[in-house]
């Protein structure tokens, strides 16, 4: 019995085993969203968001919904973002231990507040963010990589002065 839950644990974490794949997780941790907006979220080809959604789909990680030509996705299960931030306090929690001094050395006290994506306008905390990127002295958050990437492409467009 327990080692057939092993392997089932196994297979979770091999699903979530990809930073992209953490990453959709993370924009769909609060929402459900097309394929259309992940893609332009996370800057990759459809074919990759979709393989990507495809293992995670599988390993019951996400759900999908269509709704004519569009497939909409969301999580299956709230306690897998729970599992995600846990992790990510270990990992925190590490890096404090080892007095590394960079942006994950923040106590969690300190993520507390709540901003938007300057891009896309998606509510998260610096805890929940994807990214983070300084600029003009101001900390800038993002749910994705597509996001900060469109971010650093023209700050101007997008940060708030």
């Amino acid at each position: 019995m327990y080692n057939q839950i092993f392997k089932l644990h196994a297979q979770l974490l091999k699903a979530l085993s990809h930073p992209k794949r953490l990453e959709i997780i993370h924009l769909i941790r609060d929402q459900e969203l097309p394929v259309s907006d992940i893609h332009t979220m996370l800057d990759l080809p459809q074919a990759n968001i979709s393989q990507h959604l495809i293992v995670l789909r599988d390993a019951g990680v996400v759900k999908s919904r269509r709704d004519g030509k569009q497939i909409y996705y969301s999580l299956s299960d709230k306690n897998i973002i729970k599992a995600s931030d846990l992790l990510r306090l270990v990992l925190i929690d590490q890096r404090q231990n080892l007095a590394l001094i960079d942006e994950l050395t923040l106590k969690m006290n300190d993520l507390v507040p709540l901003v938007h994506d300057p891009v896309c306008q998606m509510r998260l905390s610096p805890q929940t963010a994807g990214f983070s990127y300084r600029y003009s002295g101001k900390t800038h958050y993002f749910c994705a990589s597509g996001c900060m990437k469109k971010f650093k492409e023209s700050p101007g467009k997008y940060a708030k002065e």
